[in-house]
């Protein structure tokens, strides 16, 4: 009984432990979060201007680049998985994994091979602990990225999809034949209580249009050319994208871990109230059987004399 005692303040002991973290976790995820909700409402005014001027440039530039022209029998796929460095964050990563699997099985149905990209330390141990060949990962700045981060990210998509572009000659002489297609997969942010794991094709890309209550022909005019301007901005474009994802998947991950690490001191809380409450009962019951021993020896003294 004693041993079942000290076992139950043990345990008591250990879920208190265990709250102190989870509290600690969640006070951070929610004391970033704003933060991280606040960047992404930041960027989306230039992600919106540097549309409606795509938009625009569409209208005069001719529209046979390489990042819009749908390739004939494409054959590989580059996939970028958003996810995150650290974990107690939920279900966020598992999410993601399942949709980025769900992608790479329509891919091959389509006969396309996926060419694997990752962002976050969880994505490139999933996918290296499932043999996969990883192209290129990113770490380090999950919760926190920066444009520059994206930059990096894009220009290396960029590359890899303009490498696919060349003649067909070049493509087989050279091991690295580039992809046909670019899709990233991260988690969308909706509100605290709700992300989404998502898809989405990014090249070749079909500019988004917008409306503009303002005439942009009349407030611009384009030097050297619509043409040459048209394509100095669609990677800036493809940067963007990249980036809002990244940002969208900062807020969610933050979202999810606040959401997680209450959830886990919740539970530890009701744990130690049940555990507290087993370990008064066995007290009790400790302190009533030493009670009778006692009773028992004094009426056996008495019986005695």
């Amino acid at each position: 009984m004693a041993a079942t005692l000290r076992e139950l303040r043990g345990r008591i002991r250990s879920a208190g432990s265990i709250k102190k973290i989870t509290k600690a976790q969640e006070m951070i995820a929610t004391s970033r979060i704003g933060r991280a909700q606040a960047r992404l409402e930041a960027a989306r005014p230039y992600a919106f201007q540097i549309t409606a001027m795509l938009t625009t440039l569409s209208a005069e530039a001719a529209l046979d680049h390489p990042l819009l022209v749908e390739r004939e029998e494409p054959k590989q796929a580059g996939v970028l998985v958003v996810s995150s460095d650290r974990g107690l964050c939920g279900a966020y990563n598992s999410n993601i994994f399942r949709r980025a699997e769900e992608l790479f099985s329509l891919l091959r149905e389509e006969g396309k091979t996926p060419v694997v990209y990752t962002v976050g330390r969880k994505a490139l141990n999933y996918f290296r602990f499932r043999n996969w060949d990883i192209t290129e990962s990113w770490t380090g700045f999950s919760e926190q990225p920066k444009y520059e981060n994206a930059a990096e990210i894009a220009s290396t998509l960029v590359e890899t999809f303009m490498k696919g572009a060349g003649d067909e000659e070049a493509q087989q002489s050279d091991e690295d034949q580039g992809v046909d297609e670019l899709h990233i997969v991260y988690s969308e942010f909706k509100s605290m209580m709700s992300q989404a794991a998502v898809a989405h094709r990014i090249a070749p890309l079909v500019v988004e249009y917008v409306e503009d209550t303002h005439d942009l022909h009349t407030l611009y005019s384009f030097e050297p050319s619509a043409t040459t301007l048209f394509e100095a901005l669609l990677p800036r474009y493809i940067t963007t994208r990249v980036y809002a994802a990244l940002l969208e998947s900062a807020a969610s991950e933050l979202a999810s871990r606040q959401r997680a690490m209450k959830s886990a001191t919740d539970n530890a809380d009701d744990l130690i109230k049940e555990l507290t409450l087993m370990a008064n009962r066995e007290r009790q019951a400790q302190i009533t059987q030493e009670i009778s021993e006692i009773v028992g020896g004094a009426n056996a003294l008495a019986d005695a004399q």
